[in-house]
């Protein structure tokens, strides 16, 4: 174990994702006791990103349950193609076939779609990773019918009988807190948090990501948002937009920050119109250091 989380931190930022030992050591305990991984954090500081490097390092298929409010056991586990029964029974019963024959030929595999939750537990070959992004914008019901499914990573189509994961799912639930998560998800999950980097982390996630930005550069960009993040903002900027904001620097040639360019390019990094004219202000009356380090 002693050499396991190291080397999983070099493994990780081969596939350009800077860690820590914290987030190494979820993944490997995660991977070990065959346990989900719960990762909280703000919004834009990488969690799906663990979900992904994951995949890339085992070699394995990503499957994503995109979450949202409405979502219901169907549309997550499967589904049958209608359009496809309903073509089938017609040509069967031009070719004679009565309508009770046809029905009972359209209840099979290639009638059935499979979706996110079903590919992960009917996937063939090396285990694959389920990313169940932002459950927390999903309902609870659906909440408490996941529960069920990562019990036992099996489950029952009535027409066809029980399909049970031939190899366990790696599993990655993000959250990012729009709202409380019940008791009984949380037992169920290893848990990781996830909190905005600290200057140094952020400027190696940025010299990574942004290989075009001289360190000068990069330095002050992030010096910059480590300071609006303390700016008590409606929106905070997340290491996606540093990253966003690094970029179209980068494509415009910019070698250092100065104030006009950094007004010019706020889009990128600001989603807010308040936030905006807030940070504006701050940068022309000079309580905003454009060009600092922190």
């Amino acid at each position: 174990m002693d050499a396991a989380i190291p080397e999983l931190l070099d493994r990780l930022e081969r596939e350009a994702y800077v860690a820590d030992p914290a987030i190494a050591t979820s993944l490997w305990l995660s991977m070990e006791l065959k346990k989900p991984l719960l990762v909280e954090g703000h919004a834009g500081v990488g969690k799906t990103e663990i979900a992904k490097v994951l995949a890339r390092m085992l070699d394995t298929e990503l499957i994503r349950l995109q979450c949202y409010e409405g979502l219901d056991a169907s549309t997550a586990l499967y589904e049958w193609n209608y359009p496809k029964q309903l073509l089938h029974i017609r040509l069967q019963e031009r070719d004679g076939v009565t309508a009770a024959q046809a029905e009972a030929q359209i209840f099979g595999e290639p009638f059935l779609l499979k979706r996110p939750l079903l590919q992960a537990i009917a996937h063939q070959g090396r285990a694959p990773v389920l990313l169940v992004d932002e459950i927390d914008r999903s309902d609870e019901e659906f909440e408490a019918f996941l529960l069920e499914v990562l019990s036992d990573f099996q489950v029952t189509v009535p027409e066809l009988g029980t399909i049970r994961a031939p190899a366990r799912p790696h599993v990655i639930l993000t959250s990012n807190r729009a709202r409380d998560l019940s008791d009984a998800l949380r037992r169920r999950c290893l848990y990781l948090w996830i909190d905005y980097p600290p200057f140094e982390k952020e400027l190696a996630i940025v010299r990574l990501k942004a290989p075009g930005a001289s360190d000068e550069l990069a330095t002050q960009i992030v010096g910059l948002v480590q300071q609006l993040r303390r700016a008590k903002l409606a929106k905070v900027p997340g290491v996606s937009e540093t990253l966003d904001w690094a970029g179209a620097l980068v494509a415009l040639h910019a070698s250092r920050l100065q104030p006009q360019i950094v007004q010019e390019t706020l889009g990128c990094l600001i989603k807010d119109e308040g936030d905006l004219r807030k940070v504006r202000t701050e940068i022309e009356a000079g309580r905003l250091a454009v060009g600092s380090a922190a």
